[in-house]
């Protein structure tokens, strides 16, 4: 297997995988998506509503926003020792108390531990004159496979590899290149060539409008079967460099259970 990094960024990684299978590279992307905990408020006491949002409302708002996450401080509840009763080690509690005239966003939060925070600037609701909030809201480690608000991989994906072959009959027009909305294609010197085939989005224009294509494949648009450029958006919780890495392990480490329960059969 060879990886090629693309794109690096704190939310955003894009990079290549070459000498895999489609069944791996998407297991990583579920992966993803669906089983890299991170922390997300889980239930709230509501002490004092007198907003326009029904104290659900409320509670679900804030159960979307999300918090950053230090996987080495908090472990799943369903793996404490306190049997997910709630201790330090499984949960932090944030509190929120305002009152309007103004809006609330999810800074105004306050948090027991300073490391876990919201990631975002988040509109919880707004307030009119005398209204107020009074809450305390607990957040837990989940997965996404439990619910959508432990997603901690936003937009995840993949598509392979394109593979663009322009032949020796082409006669240059150019309609390729202008067809192409992506501008892979450049007319260099009065010859046609590649210049980003990564960014081609395999709709196969640039064919449609070749005139001598009817007659013969002058460009041709493929894909290579072993190669994928892979997509992770953190939905800032963590990096996206540590999503794709604790995806990776939870493949890993699932593996190596599966190969040791299955070693006990027989």
């Amino acid at each position: 297997m060879k990886i090629e990094i693309i794109e690096l960024g704190d939310r955003k990684t894009k990079f290549m995988l070459s000498g895999v299978t489609q069944a791996f590279v998407n297991s990583v992307r579920r992966s993803m998506l669906a089983e890299v905990p991170t922390l997300a408020i889980d239930y709230v006491n509501v002490y004092d509503n007198t907003s326009v949002l029904f104290d659900e409302q409320l509670v679900l708002r804030l159960g979307l926003i999300p918090l950053t996450t230090d996987l080495e401080s908090y472990i799943l509840p369903s793996e404490c020792s306190c049997d997910g009763e709630g201790c330090p080690l499984c949960q932090v509690s944030l509190t929120l108390s305002a009152e309007g005239p103004k809006i609330v966003y999810s800074t105004e939060l306050v948090s027991a531990d300073s490391s876990v925070m919201p990631a975002e600037i988040v509109p919880i609701v707004k307030l009119a004159e005398g209204h107020r909030i009074s809450l305390e809201a607990v957040a837990r480690l989940g997965t996404g496979h439990d619910h959508a608000k432990w997603q901690a991989g936003i937009a995840c994906g993949y598509k392979n590899v394109p593979r663009i072959t322009i032949s020796d009959e082409c006669d240059s027009c150019g309609m390729c290149v202008d067809t192409c909305p992506r501008g892979v294609l450049v007319n260099a010197d009065g010859t046609i060539d590649v210049a980003n085939e990564h960014a081609c989005s395999l709709c196969k224009l640039c064919e449609s409008v070749c005139e001598l294509n009817k007659e013969g494949d002058v460009i041709r648009v493929g894909t290579c079967p072993d190669s994928f450029i892979c997509t992770a958006e953190s939905d800032g919780s963590m990096s996206s460099t540590e999503l794709v890495t604790r995806a990776v392990d939870n493949i890993s480490d699932r593996a190596k259970a599966l190969d040791e329960r299955l070693s006990t059969v027989g």
